[in-house]
């Protein structure tokens, strides 16, 4: 669990910082902050896209995922529970629960979580979250700096996902077969290019009904090596 917790206090720690820099940083220097860390995370997304020989498979599990999401309304459940944080904290932030919808999407998809939170629940080995969480950090302060506290809100999440994966490494090895990575990542990379284009503000796109993608992605790499 070393890695989840180092991981959720770098997300606080940034949120802070950004939002004690977002008084003093200009609209114009947070508009390009976020569009670099949009152009960032887009570069990252495609790379692990088209980290796959083949792209089917992955772009299947994303579209029965968005299927799934939709009938679920995940992002509609995350944004209820993101007004109810908001409430309890009594934020007038009208970002509240934008921020917490972006930043838990953007933190808890990606191979990163899985391949890091087995690593450290099955060996003690948390390097890769250590990773994770330095650049966690940096885009909890970018995004808090523009989107408010809800994005401090979002080490909650992480806290959850990548603990609870952690804890269950030893019933969870095949998440470590590399067919199961592969689609993984590609699908968790098509997820990560939506949100590169929801930061740029390009066009809305409703990534976190996407999420069971990576469930599909990581049940099409068991039966489909």
């Amino acid at each position: 669990m070393t890695g989840t917790i180092v991981n959720s206090a770098a997300i606080l720690a940034g949120s802070a910082l950004g939002l004690a820099a977002g008084r003093r940083i200009t609209i114009r220097l947070k508009t390009t902050i976020m569009q670099a860390l949009g152009l960032a995370v887009l570069a990252v997304g495609i790379q692990m896209a088209l980290s796959a020989s083949e792209l089917i498979p992955a772009i299947g599990c994303v579209l029965l995922g968005a299927v799934t999401g939709e009938l679920l309304r995940i992002e509609d459940g995350m944004a209820a529970l993101g007004e109810r944080f908001r409430n309890l904290f009594h934020s007038r932030s009208g970002t509240f629960t934008e921020g917490f919808v972006t930043a838990s999407v953007l933190y808890i998809t990606g191979a990163m979580v899985v391949i890091g939170s087995i690593q450290d629940g099955t060996m003690g080995d948390a390097r890769v979250l250590y990773i994770k969480a330095m650049l966690d950090g940096v885009a909890s302060l970018a995004l808090a700096s523009s989107l408010g506290s809800g994005v401090a809100l979002s080490a909650l999440p992480v806290f959850i996902v990548q603990g609870s994966i952690t804890l269950l490494a030893s019933k969870l090895l095949f998440l470590q077969e590399p067919s199961v990575l592969t689609t993984i990542t590609s699908a968790g990379g098509i997820l990560i290019v939506g949100i590169g284009i929801n930061l740029m503000e390009i066009k809305k796109i409703p990534v976190g009904n996407m999420i069971p993608a990576i469930v599909y992605a990581a049940l099409w790499g068991v039966f489909f090596p």
